[in-house]
């Protein structure tokens, strides 16, 4: 029996826009311009913007009306451009900037082309068009998309600090020593060593990853405190730091993959240590999530998921971890776990110090 569809043109209104991907790929290709920066003293003539950031005019004219529409810059007389409040994060200077976060990268649009891949097979998208390559393999052999990718990631890291950072979220009151696995650039923890003047801190991450670290952390002002090591959260980690932290690096990973990761950081944490895991907590439900979101960006990138708190639970006890309590946050949740006595191979880990001096290295 056939059913008559209502006829709801709000509706239909609202799904061409959440389908549509003119104004996101036009937004990203305003970040690549940086066009907002050009408009932080008022607005320009379209002329002289254009000349400023190496566009066409004309071009430039028809990108920024069809973004003014959506209350994206301005078109304040004919051809004349200003900032509005959604376009005010596009500044580089904005203290939450997201101008870094929208990279148009080849390899990532080419796979979200083949998403139907996905989810006919469970396969990502990105090995489909890439000849079985994982996503972070590729970008050994591509440095300049490894530093446009860190960038986007790490350009959300002060809106996530401002949330997850403040205890009872994240409590380092008493944390001495932390090492950072799978760091990407560094800011986040450079926010926390800001933070904990206490603190002393290991980044770690592939060395075609960690090379911006240095300068990162010179500029945040606790070089002095913070050592760049190059490795694999696949190869043992450095012993014996009082907390262990993994930030979204979870659910890039599917179960086995992650349950070596997690299995690496109890073999090197003390029975007293603990980890800190800062991730969105999947839900079931009709709620908007960002963390359902980015679920489906791991399954077409990456081959990991984002999980449920009984599937982190299961994947924690696995690797010898006991979760002890999960913070929900307005950006993500922080999930703390420590050891479970014994280790799942009956053995103890060393507690040799992670941090014997202070220092940096490339």
């Amino acid at each position: 029996m056939s059913v008559t569809p209502r006829i709801d043109l709000a509706s239909v209104t609202r799904l061409t826009e959440l389908a549509d991907y003119i104004v996101p790929f036009t937004i990203r290709v305003m970040c690549d311009l940086a066009v907002a920066d050009q408009l932080i003293k008022g607005p320009l003539p379209v002329d002289v913007l254009a000349r400023r950031v190496g566009a066409d005019p004309g071009a430039l004219t028809r990108g920024l009306r069809a973004l003014a529409g959506r209350g994206i810059f301005t078109e304040v007389t004919p051809e004349v451009f200003g900032l509005t409040p959604l376009a005010e994060p596009l500044r580089s200077d904005h203290p939450f900037s997201v101008r870094e976060c929208f990279p148009l990268m080849p390899p990532d649009i080419y796979s979200w082309a083949r998403l139907t891949h996905s989810l006919r097979t469970g396969e990502t998208a990105f090995g489909h068009v890439h000849g079985g390559t994982r996503y972070y393999d590729h970008f050994a052999d591509h440095p300049y998309e490894c530093v446009r990718f860190e960038r986007s990631a790490e350009s959300v890291n002060p809106f996530v600090l401002r949330t997850v950072a403040p205890a009872p979220a994240l409590d380092l009151g008493t944390a001495r020593t932390l090492v950072d696995v799978g760091s990407g650039h560094g800011t986040f923890v450079a926010g926390l060593l800001a933070r904990h003047r206490e603190l002393r801190a290991i980044l770690l991450d592939l060395p075609h990853v960690v090379t911006e670290a240095p300068d990162v952390l010179a500029r945040a002002g606790v070089a002095d405190r913070c050592e760049v090591r190059g490795g694999s959260f696949f190869d043992p980690l450095p012993e014996g730091a009082d907390v262990y932290l993994l930030k979204t690096i979870i659910h890039d990973w599917p179960d086995e993959q992650a349950a070596a990761i997690l299995r690496n950081v109890r073999a090197a944490a003390r029975p007293d240590s603990r980890l800190v895991i800062v991730e969105s907590v999947s839900r079931y439900g009709n709620h908007d999530d960002t963390g359902k979101v980015m679920d489906v960006k791991a399954l077409a990138l990456f081959g990991g998921r984002t999980r449920t708190e009984p599937e982190f639970r299961a994947l924690l006890d696995d690797a010898g971890f006991r979760l002890s309590r999960i913070t929900p946050t307005s950006s993500m949740s922080v999930l703390e776990a420590v050891p479970a006595v014994p280790a799942p191979d009956g053995g103890q880990p060393l507690g040799r110090p992670a941090v014997a001096a202070a220092g940096r290295t490339a």
